[in-house]
């Protein structure tokens, strides 16, 4: 059991996972020989299209992990007929809740790969005032007390999403979080009190340190503390980290050759969500959420290297 959780490990055994955030279609470029340049062209034979974002990704580890996962999101009518939906939605993971704007396109992310880091350009209008979704009758149908709710997405601003996650808390839901790289609400004033609604956040070392305004990554972790019942730092190839009681809890993990480091900080998520929801302990979660990152990392698109529940639990018991 996870200390500080009010949900008992027996009780949480039979739970499942909401995600809600922004999807996209990813087309990735890996392999690149060189990082591109203004002005430059490089070119590369690798290339492929992926279900994108931590919505996508989280979702995708944790259902095919066994547990039982819904995701929430708004798309454009293209979504349907795409290959990256049909990915999602054949994967078993619900998709009633979910909102098809005939006005606007899916969200798309290019992502150029190169050298072990990526970069990314995004159009994304889609997803303006996100949190309005949550006020739909069709995604509050989808809230069940004893499902767990993880935010894939910016919550930008933050003022404008506390009221709608303290009265999903009031129904009986916990909450996650993983912001990613977004200064202006990394660095809001009222992030804290948004902090301060979830059991976990999963920010990696650099967003640790931006929302915190420590130098090293303990102190960080011990600030977080102050808000987020279990804060969860991402650390890449160096594991990952927890505050438990006061005290910081370290897992590493496995060692592996990187092709494309798109959206491992969700595989991880998913990998980590899911032990939380199967009842394990927190360093397990930990490693579950290390190997699931660190196996996305040897393929292109965050969701292409994605283990079986009998190979996960091979890979943990090699990292303990």
């Amino acid at each position: 059991m996870i200390p500080n959780m009010v949900t008992s490990a027996s009780a949480r055994s039979d739970r499942g996972l909401v995600v809600f955030g922004e999807f996209f279609f990813d087309l990735v470029f890996y392999d690149l020989p060189t990082v591109p340049r203004m002005g430059r062209e490089v070119k590369t034979a690798r290339f492929d299209r992926f279900p994108g974002g931590g919505l996508a990704t989280t979702a995708l580890v944790a259902a095919k992990l066994g547990t039982p996962t819904k995701a929430i999101t708004r798309v454009g009518q293209d979504a349907l007929t795409s290959p990256e939906w049909q990915k999602l939605v054949e994967s078993g993971i619900s998709t009633k809740g979910c909102e098809f704007d005939p006005r606007l396109p899916t969200a798309m992310t290019v992502c150029a790969a190169c050298e072990g880091d990526r970069m990314m350009i995004t159009h994304d209008r889609i997803n303006a005032k996100l949190e309005r979704l949550l006020a739909r009758p069709s995604v509050q149908k989808q809230w069940r007390s004893g499902w767990h709710l993880h935010l894939a997405c910016a919550l930008r601003p933050p003022r404008v999403w506390i009221p709608a996650i303290r009265k999903l808390r009031k129904k009986g839901l916990t909450i996650s979080g993983d912001l990613g790289w977004n200064p202006e609400v990394l660095e809001s004033p009222r992030l804290p009190s948004l902090l301060k609604e979830f059991e976990f956040a999963f920010p990696n070392e650099s967003e640790a340190k931006a929302i915190t305004g420590e130098k090293t990554i303990e102190a960080a972790a011990q600030k977080l503390a102050r808000w987020v019942r279990v804060p969860i730092v991402k650390l890449g190839p160096y594991g990952s980290l927890a505050v438990r009681d006061g005290k910081i809890v370290r897992v590493k993990s496995m060692r592996v050759r990187t092709v494309d480091a798109t959206g491992s900080g969700d595989a991880f998520d998913g990998g980590f969500l899911h032990g939380y929801l199967a009842g394990w302990p927190l360093e397990e979660c930990l490693r579950a959420g290390n190997i699931c990152g660190a196996l996305a990392t040897t393929a292109a698109g965050g969701s292409s290297a994605i283990p079986t529940p009998k190979n996960l639990r091979k890979l943990m018991k090699r990292l303990r």
